[in-house]
C-alpha cells in the first residue's frame, strides 16, 4: 500500500498505509508433520490438516471455496459448507466421512511439505482471502 502525504498548517506529515482487515475466514493453523513415522497410513494422513476459522458475526458458505499448496493441490468445498460466527472446520489430508466440522481431502500422499509450504485459501470466485506460510519447524504452526 502506498503511504500518502498531508499538508496541515505548514507542516508535513505522512500518514501510515492502514492495517489489513482479518480475513472473514482465517487458516489458524496447519499441522504439516503428522506426528509418528510418514507411512501413508489414514490415520497419518489425517493427522495432517489444516483449520479454518469464521471470524465474521454471520455463517459464510464455503461451497466451491479452495484449499491449496504451493504445488497446486487443491482441495475444493463442494455442496453447502457453512460455516457459523466464530466456528471452525477442519480439513484432513486423508479419507474419511465428512462431517460438519471435519472435511477430509481424501488423499493417500500428503500435501504439505514439511520443510516448508503455503498454504491458500481462495473463495468461490478465486479471490485469495487467507494464506499461511512455515518453514521446517515443529510441525504445526498457527497462523
Amino acid at each position: 500500500m502506498a503511504a500518502f502525504a498531508v499538508v496541515v498548517g505548514g507542516s508535513f506529515t505522512v500518514a501510515a498505509p492502514a492495517q489489513a482487515a482479518t480475513p472473514a475466514i482465517e487458516i489458524t493453523k496447519v499441522y504439516y508433520d503428522s506426528p509418528g513415522a510418514d507411512n501413508r497410513s489414514n490415520s497419518s494422513l489425517n493427522a495432517e490438516y489444516v483449520k479454518l476459522t469464521n471470524r465474521r458475526a454471520r455463517t459464510i458458505n464455503l461451497k466451491n471455496w479452495t484449499l491449496r499448496d504451493k504445488a497446486n493441490h487443491v482441495y475444493k468445498f463442494s455442496g453447502d459448507v457453512k460455516l457459523a460466527k466464530g466456528k471452525s472446520v477442519v480439513i484432513r489430508t486423508g479419507k474419511g466421512k465428512n462431517t460438519a466440522g471435519t472435511r477430509y481431502w481424501g488423499s493417500g500422499n500428503y500435501i504439505w511439505n514439511n520443510t516448508g509450504d503455503t498454504a491458500y485459501l481462495r473463495n468461490a470466485s478465486g479471490k485469495q482471502i487467507d494464506k499461511c506460510s512455515w518453514k521446517k519447524g515443529k510441525g504445526y504452526t498457527t497462523c
